[in-house]
């Protein structure tokens, strides 16, 4: 059923109880990490290789970010400390996004125009995170369809998963 309900949308690994990784000893957050990664695996049917680190900022470091990218099957790895802006991320495994989707929604629709107006000769990434459930919790819904509405069927817009953004920064 997991199959079916998730075809085509990228699945990411967020650890098995959500400890805060920097107290683990290094086999420990590989347990957790990679424990997570292969059983959603499984429930995909397809490898999952991204992580959504857990419990905010506090779980990402370089001493964590560094166990993931040596020992796990991670390739890339979210934390939740917003850049507000759109350079392309240096350390993919201690990524920072753009922005929350429904924290400072004002901040999100300004970036929103911005990057529209965004007249550089470089590639940019405009990475928005969220959790579906916080779109239930203050009814935000409609907010989120005109985010999408305002940003999409742009030519100059490449519209793609974490995997495929990510994969592209690798290669340039």
């Amino acid at each position: 059923m997991v199959r079916e309900i998730y075809r085509g949308h990228e699945i990411a690994a967020h650890t098995l109880t959500h400890p805060n990784l920097t107290t683990l000893p290094p086999e420990k957050i590989v347990e957790q990490v990679e424990g997570d990664r292969l059983a959603l695996s499984e429930l995909a049917g397809y490898e999952v290789t991204g992580f959504a680190y857990p419990c905010g900022g506090i779980n990402s470091n370089k001493a964590v970010a560094d166990i993931i990218k040596n020992k796990t099957g991670v390739t890339f790895a979210r934390n939740i400390t917003n850049s507000f802006n759109f350079d392309l991320p240096r350390d993919l495994y201690l990524l920072r996004p753009t922005a929350s989707l429904t924290k400072n929604k004002s901040k999100l629709l300004d970036l929103c125009e911005q990057f529209l107006k965004s007249q550089s000769e470089t590639t940019q990434l405009f990475y928005i995170w969220g959790h579906s459930y916080e779109l239930d919790i203050d009814n935000s819904w409609d907010y989120f369809e005109s985010i999408c509405k305002m940003l999409s069927g742009k030519d100059d817009i490449y519209y793609s998963t974490n995997t495929e953004a990510l994969n592209y920064i690798k290669s340039i």
